[in-house]
């Protein structure tokens, strides 16, 4: 093997795009806050419907 092909397969590797290993746990984060937020917003809600309620 030359050193030429080497250095290519270098070239390549750092040239080729990265694959995203954060992605799922950014996807499960989002997701995750996404149901605390509405959680948070329908207590609220359900709190102050009570609340004016009486």
């Amino acid at each position: 093997m030359k050193h030429d092909h080497i250095f290519d397969d270098i070239a390549q590797a750092l040239t080729e795009p990265r694959q995203d290993v954060w992605r799922p746990v950014r996807a499960f984060a989002l997701d995750l806050a996404g149901k605390l937020f509405l959680g948070l917003a329908i207590g609220l809600g359900v709190g102050f419907g009570m609340a004016i309620a009486g």
